[in-house]
Formats: C-alpha cells, sequence, structure tokens
C-alpha cells in the first residue's frame, strides 16, 4: 500500500490540530475540535488531544491482529481520557475532541470507520467513486443555525439566536439524538459508522477531513470524482491548495456551511 500525506493548519502560527499517520496496512486521520479560551477546562488543548489520540489509534493498528476497529477506538480514546482526567474537566461540552477515520487494509477486504464529519472517498475497480461520511454533526449545526440565519445580524434577536445554537449545539455531542466525536466517552466508538468492502474492488482510499471536504461541498471546484483524478495527478497537496486559492479569493459557492479550514487529506493507493 503506497500512501500520500499532506497537512494544512488552519492559521500561520497556531499548532496543527490535526493528526494523519500510516502503517503499512492502515492509515488515521483526525481533526481535532475545540474553541479558543478552555484553558481552565483542559490544559493541554486540541492539538494535544488529537496527537494523542491519534498515536494510541495508531500505535494499535500497526499491530494488525484484526481486531474490531470501534473496539480499537474504545480502547484508545478510554487511554487518552485517563491521561488527562485528573487534571482537566474531561466531562465539559468544551473539552477538546476529534473527528477520526481510519482504515485498515487486509489481503480480502478493507475494514473502515468514520466518526463524525471526516470524508472516506473509495475509487472503486468498476470505475465508480463512493463517499462515506458521518453527517450528524452537519445535520445538527445546521438545525440549531437556522434560527439565527434567519435573523439580522446585530440585532438582539440575532445575538439570542447566536448563543441559543451555541449552546444547543455543544449540549449535542455525544447525546443520544445529537451527534457523536471522539472525545471521553468509549461508547462513542459504537456510534461510527463502520464497514468493509473487497480489497479487490479498490484502486485508492482518501481520507479526508471536512475541511478539505469543501473543495465540492462549500466552493463546488470539483465534484467526487473530480477529486480523485486530481488526487491521481496532483496528490493530496492539489486539493489543499485548490481550497487555499479558493479561501483567499473570497469564493462562496457551494450549498454546505463549515467553519472548520482545511486540514488533512491522505491517499492510500
Amino acid at each position: 500500500m503506497r500512501v500520500d500525506l499532506a497537512s494544512s493548519k488552519g492559521k500561520p502560527g497556531w499548532d496543527n490540530e490535526d493528526f494523519v499517520a500510516a502503517v503499512p496496512t492502515a492509515v488515521v486521520l483526525l481533526d481535532g475540535a475545540g474553541i479558543s479560551g478552555i484553558e481552565a477546562i483542559c490544559r493541554h488543548g486540541v492539538a494535544w488531544y488529537t496527537h494523542r489520540l491519534g498515536g494510541a489509534l495508531i500505535e494499535r493498528l500497526s499491530r494488525d491482529d484484526g481486531r474490531d476497529v470501534k473496539d480499537i477506538l474504545a480502547e484508545a480514546i478510554d487511554e487518552v481520557t485517563d491521561d488527562h482526567r485528573d487534571t482537566c474537566d474531561v466531562t465539559d461540552p468544551s473539552s477538546p475532541s476529534a473527528t477520526v477515520a481510519l482504515l485498515r487494509v487486509a489481503a480480502e477486504n478493507a475494514d473502515y470507520l468514520v466518526l463524525s464529519d471526516s470524508f472516506l472517498v473509495l475509487e472503486q475497480a468498476d470505475g465508480s467513486t463512493r463517499v462515506i461520511t458521518d453527517g450528524r454533526e452537519v445535520d445538527i449545526r445546521h438545525r440549531y443555525a437556522a434560527p439565527m440565519l434567519a435573523a439580522v445580524r446585530g440585532t438582539p434577536e440575532y445575538e439570542r439566536a447566536r448563543a441559543a445554537a451555541i449552546t444547543g449545539f455543544r449540549a449535542s455531542r455525544n447525546q443520544p439524538g445529537g451527534f457523536w466525536v471522539a472525545k471521553n466517552d468509549p461508547l462513542a466508538a459504537q456510534e461510527a459508522v463502520v464497514g468493509s468492502v473487497p480489497t479487490a474492488d479498490l484502486v485508492s482510499a482518501t481520507l479526508m477531513s471536512n475541511g478539505a471536504s469543501r473543495i465540492v461541498d462549500r466552493f463546488g471546484l470539483a465534484d467526487w470524482p473530480g477529486v480523485v483524478r486530481i488526487l491521481s495527478d496532483e496528490g493530496p497537496a492539489g486539493v489543499l491548495t485548490r481550497v487555499r486559492e479558493a479561501e483567499a479569493s473570497g469564493a462562496r459557492t457551494g450549498a454546505a456551511r463549515s467553519t472548520t479550514t482545511p486540514r488533512s487529506p491522505t491517499a492510500p493507493r
């Protein structure tokens, strides 16, 4: 398995809150999530959490023992939570968390796991492109944002709707009827989107954060088969370059809303 990796931090001077790594039979991509000013909640921060969890995941996947990928993720979440349970308020809804996408390739099948709004793009031997994601976070975000978007920015009604949207969205994290991320509760792993595909049916697989996916769902610069072609010709950096250029030009095409900057696509081929 050949793997090409690329990552781009949200802003110059920021820590890179993503993690991407590969071993001969597996690839892991995490997209860190958190808010500024949470030092009183967690003294470590989002980058620390994402890198610790990614390391715990890739170490377990390197054993290549065929264990259930949900169980591997649950163990990794539990391990990292124990690493800062005594110093940080790990249960606070605003404490650091991460999305997770992983792919494990064996002789017969490739197993995948996606938790929250990262993407797995499969280029299949029959010429089709299959896209796998966990859309619950996006659905919840849109639900809570709708009243705010219907109000006039700067008015008291807008500010009330904005405060309610923030509170409601955070309270929906890792709750039944809400959305699930890797955070402090290992049970979140059981909510991940998982599956297997025959290895013989795959030409390539690409793991993308929701920032990199904006090449399709926000800026409309390509469809998913087009993304596969860009990756084949230019590698993951080609996707990130296009998204960064769209940001710099102020482009606002596409229907989906996102506040996350482009992170790491990885392309096992």
